[in-house]
């Protein structure tokens, strides 16, 4: 059931509940006003009919008979019974249309006046005194007109309350089509997005409703997803190149290989050039894999605890040299007497490792001495801890430093430097996750410094 029906049933049910109570009340307050009119005539039959046989001035009740069978006014199969203190009949009208029991001669005695119904016959009984005795007169017909009024006003309001729905359905029906034109427009233009045109746009309008806001939303989502298209196809493009050059070297040398004259010690150069190509090959396929693993996490929710930053730092140092012996790595103490020791930062252990891994061995690779110095402030923000990785390489250009966190993107400085171009890329993704921050300044002064800002516990 679409949106649009079930706004219309719901709207036309509610408005048509609220016209048939409307009705219901209008039809009984119109009964209840009847009851009360023709209660009152039947009273007042009684009491001049009581008033005129037994009054101060009198007539014979054959007289009475003869003027009431002939009077206009009477109303329809009226009866008119008058009961004396013995329960007698001192008068009949001779309809015979109703019997009393003696017990509702007695009530109508105690209260004065009592008033029933009996099928369509309504019935009225009032207690009568003169100076000798006291009657008890009952006075009841059959309200046709009134009845019949009744039935008109039923059926008239009825056919209102239906006329009224099928009225509301449709309007509901047009204001409902009317108030989801844009949702409908909005659907036909998603239709036409696809992996293809990522550039198409919602139109979003100059309203500020609800239907604006959600395209504006589905329009930023369209962002980011056309964002995340274009970096995966650069990815795929950039990767490809990265994997083909030492693939085509690998065949090369093995090509150069198999037409050697069975020389040993080239036959051993070249086996050695290949194996530092394959361990290249190796490296960046790690890398790439790393890279789409922390891309891939970057929707979900990493498992952080605290970790001692400085027990951290000493383990990938000790790793780093252990690979890189003509590695230099400082640890440098902070200001205002402020040490390493103790410091604990909300991350997982396993990706800060990578991370740290990263910097430290672009900082030893790009710096002429290979040395790279590292150096905490923990007074800078109550709520991160400041890291500041700095080497003396060449500066980065200016121009370059924006894209320098891209994948598989290299500075120029970067040339004569063998490299993939995805620690750097992987370490931001991985201090992102860690809802942290990275920035990088490169000047020929104080040549290249990395700074990270890590969430304390």
């Amino acid at each position: 059931m679409t949106i649009r029906t079930r706004l219309t049933r719901l709207f036309t049910l509610l408005v048509s509940l609220l016209l048939g109570v409307f009705c219901a009340v209008i039809y009984t307050l119109s009964e209840r006003y009847r009851q009360t009119e023709f209660y009152e005539q039947l009273r007042q039959e009684a009491l001049t009919s009581a008033q005129l046989l037994f009054g101060r001035e009198t007539i014979s009740p054959q007289l009475f008979k003869l003027l009431d069978k002939n009077q206009m006014t009477v109303l329809n199969q009226e009866e008119i019974i008058i009961y004396d203190n013995q329960n007698k009949i001192a008068y009949e009208s001779g309809t015979d249309y109703l019997t009393v029991p003696v017990e509702t001669l007695n009530q109508i005695r105690l209260q004065k006046q009592v008033q029933w119904r009996q099928d369509d016959r309504e019935i009225v009984g009032v207690l009568f005194s003169d100076r000798y005795n006291h009657f008890v007169v009952l006075a009841s017909g059959v309200d046709k007109y009134g009845f019949l009024k009744q039935r008109d006003l039923a059926i008239i309001l009825s056919a209102g309350w239906l006329l009224a729905t099928v009225v509301v359905w449709l309007v509901g029906l047009f204001f409902s089509t009317r108030a989801l034109a844009p949702i409908k427009q909005v659907v036909k233009q998603v239709d036409t997005i696809t992996a293809t045109n990522l550039d198409l746009r919602l139109d979003e309008g100059e309203q500020q409703d609800e239907i604006a806001q959600l395209s504006h939303r589905f329009n930023r989502m369209l962002d980011r997803l056309e964002a995340a298209f274009q970096a995966q196809r650069a990815f795929v493009a950039n990767a490809s190149h990265e994997l083909r050059t030492p693939l085509t070297a690998i065949t090369g040398q093995i090509q150069v290989a198999l037409l050697a004259d069975d020389d040993p010690d080239e036959l051993r150069a070249v086996m050695r050039s290949v194996l530092d190509d394959v361990r290249g090959l190796n490296q960046l396929t790690n890398g790439l894999l790393d890279l789409a693993d922390v891309s891939l996490g970057e929707s979900a929710v990493i498992t952080t605890v605290p970790v001692l930053l400085d027990e951290l730092l000493w383990q990938t140092r000790a790793e780093l040299l252990k690979t890189y012996p003509d590695y230099t790595i400082r640890l440098s103490q902070p200001e205002a007497g402020e040490g390493l020791v103790g410091v604990r930062v909300m991350g997982n252990e396993a990706l800060l490792r990578i991370a740290f891994l990263n910097l430290l061995e672009n900082g030893c690779k790009f710096s002429p001495n290979k040395t790279v110095t590292v150096q905490m402030e923990t007074a800078t923000s109550p709520n991160y801890v400041t890291l500041h990785i700095r080497n003396g390489g060449p500066a980065i250009p200016a121009l370059e430093l924006p894209l320098i966190f891209k994948p598989l993107r290299r500075g120029s400085n970067a040339r004569h430097v063998r490299g993939y171009g995805i620690g750097l890329s992987l370490t931001e993704r991985i201090v992102r996750l860690h809802k942290g921050q990275i920035s990088v300044e490169s000047t020929t002064e104080s040549s290249t410094t990395f700074t990270l800002m890590l969430p304390r516990p």
